[in-house]
């Protein structure tokens, strides 16, 4: 009798899978439909991961500048006409840091849903502002170093 029930169940399986309507397996799809499983919604993970880095990259940026804005009070080289100069292109950067921090929470809120081409146009924002930061830091940093060999 056993063997009578799986000859039916194939015939079964291979009726449904032949239908015009291409349902294939429905006895195991409510079968399967009844587990519970875990979703997980791989855009609004690497939206999360992406955020993370960038929020990780503009604390580093931020940490940075501090530092070369009290290397250049310490040694009262801030007084010093190139000094001046470094500090305000410290400040500049340290604006381009409010800037990307401003397009950070921006992102943030509009969440992983949000029009794909604008998000792409806030990461190119950040990554310019970014870049721009790093270079204005760097360039502080090279005049700190060549003052201290001096």
């Amino acid at each position: 009798m056993a063997s009578g029930n799986a000859a039916v169940n194939r015939s079964k399986l291979q009726a449904s899978l032949h239908s015009s309507q291409g349902v294939a397996y429905p006895a195991l799809v409510g079968k399967a439909a009844t587990e519970s499983g875990v979703v997980i919604q791989l855009a609004k993970l690497r939206a999360q991961r992406r955020l993370l880095a960038y929020q990780k990259r503009i604390s580093q940026a931020l940490e940075s500048n501090r530092r070369s804005i009290g290397r250049l009070y310490t040694t009262g080289l801030i007084f010093s006409a190139e000094g001046s100069c470094a500090g305000r292109d410290l400040l500049l950067a340290h604006q381009h840091l409010l800037k990307v921090l401003a397009l950070l929470n921006r992102l943030r809120s509009s969440g992983p849903g949000g029009d794909p081409t604008s998000a792409e146009d806030a990461y190119r924002e950040l990554d310019s502002l970014l870049e721009k930061t790093g270079e204005l830091t760097h360039r502080t940093g090279h005049y700190l170093s060549r003052l201290r060999r001096e």
